[in-house]
């Protein structure tokens, strides 16, 4: 999985101060080009860039996944094991309220993961993920 292009996602933010905040600060995303409309963050050598569009924040749909409500609209990462046990840490010292507690699914099945969900400020959802073998990521 070596020599990954970084993906580009847009998404709206109802207030460019909060994303830089959950972004830049609580999550430590490096800030890139700005407006006053929209910023850049390094997202892990991923582009992402929040544009403030309050109007098109919505509710969140879930749809169940191994027993858990997950956002059907959301993004994130895959990250390894020792840093997915570091970010949960950080968010829970942070007083983050998760949407899905951070915990493992599909235990002993094709796909296990450990994973966790939180909504930005905003309302966006985002999921991080970690694979004691990652070689599950797209297990069938």
């Amino acid at each position: 999985m070596s020599n990954l292009s970084p993906f580009h996602l847009a998404f709206p933010v109802t207030s460019l101060a909060n994303a830089r905040a959950f972004y830049g600060e609580l999550l430590g995303c490096p800030e890139g080009r700005s407006s006053d409309a929209w910023v850049d963050f390094d997202f892990h050598g991923h582009q992402i860039v929040a544009h403030l569009a309050p109007e098109e924040a919505r509710a969140v749909t879930a749809h169940d996944v191994d027993g858990d409500d997950v956002p059907v609209r959301h993004f994130g990462l895959v990250l390894d094991m020792d840093a997915w046990h570091a970010l949960a840490e950080r968010l829970r010292a942070a007083g983050t309220r998760f949407v899905i507690e951070p915990h493992v699914r599909f235990r002993g099945q094709s796909g296990e993961q450990a994973t966790m969900f939180l909504l930005d400020p905003c309302g966006n959802a985002l999921e991080f993920k970690a694979f004691a073998d990652r070689s599950q990521l797209f297990a069938k």
